[in-house]
């Protein structure tokens, strides 16, 4: 089979080049403080029907020079409209965390306003938009509190927090990802039409099972929920294992005979 290419030319996307004969684009939403390098292991373990094409977000990476959004419509807004060029081919998306909630609000602004839609969303570790946050807020804590929380969330190498110089970096960073999350008020609207897949953790101390089973409400298809072994970062601990699961969802994507047009759901 050959292989075809063109460049990309999106910013948003860490693709070096974009294939012109993928059956499906899965486009991923990294978490808080996380950039496009999270799912470069993702590249191999997927199907090669499957097009892996991480978001380069402002503020971290490539990117780091450039100010990070603090509000989650902004930046799904501003995603929405700089996606739209490559949304040509049947289309999914994942996000993890932080990247659930905008995943969300990028499907939901695309729909309302350009008629275009994933044919499958998967949110990862975020319990439902609608319910209430179920933490307190963090993001306003002075700094050594701030650090000390994001300790306890395991996500950030110790080594990068011990750090002063990379502290600097990563912490505005974070604390801008954290604003956007915490100050984010769901706006009832329509139901997406396409399916939504629910992953998360086992052993997840910021999340319960009822609040990623309350994404269901949210679609007027199929809603599955899987459970993985490990913490808020679970995507981490076993890659492989996710993407084995994220294959399964999205199989019927990638099947020949049973394809559906993203854009005309």
């Amino acid at each position: 089979m050959t292989v075809t290419f063109r460049p990309n030319l999106n910013p948003w996307l860490a693709n070096a080049s974009l294939r012109t004969d993928s059956k499906l684009r899965l486009f991923c939403f990294p978490y808080s403080g996380a950039g496009a390098s999270i799912f470069r292991p993702w590249v191999g373990n997927l199907p090669a029907e499957i097009e892996v094409c991480p978001l380069r977000l402002p503020g971290r990476e490539d990117r780091l020079g450039e100010a990070p959004f603090t509000s989650i419509l902004p930046l799904a807004r501003t995603l929405a409209n700089a996606l739209l060029p490559d949304l040509d081919r049947p289309f999914a998306f994942f996000g993890h965390s932080l990247g659930a909630l905008v995943a969300f609000e990028v499907a939901r602004y695309l729909k309302a306003c350009m008629s275009v839609q994933p044919a499958h969303l998967v949110v990862s570790a975020h319990a439902a938009p609608h319910l209430p946050h179920s933490t307190p807020p963090i993001h306003a804590l002075p700094e050594d509190q701030f650090l000390e929380k994001i300790r306890e969330l395991n996500g950030t190498s110790e080594a990068v927090l011990a750090c002063a110089e990379l502290r600097q970096i990563i912490l505005p960073i974070l604390r801008a990802d954290f604003t956007a999350c915490e100050t984010y008020t769901f706006v009832p609207g329509e139901a997406l039409d396409c399916p939504i897949s629910a992953f998360g953790g086992l052993q997840d101390a910021c999340l319960t099972r009822a609040g990623l089973e309350a994404w269901r409400i949210h679609t007027r298809g199929t809603f599955k929920l899987r459970m993985f072994p490990g913490d808020h970062f679970f995507i981490n601990k076993d890659p492989l294992m996710v993407t084995e699961v994220l294959s399964r969802e999205l199989y019927h994507l990638t099947n020949r005979n049973e394809r559906t047009a993203a854009w005309n759901l």
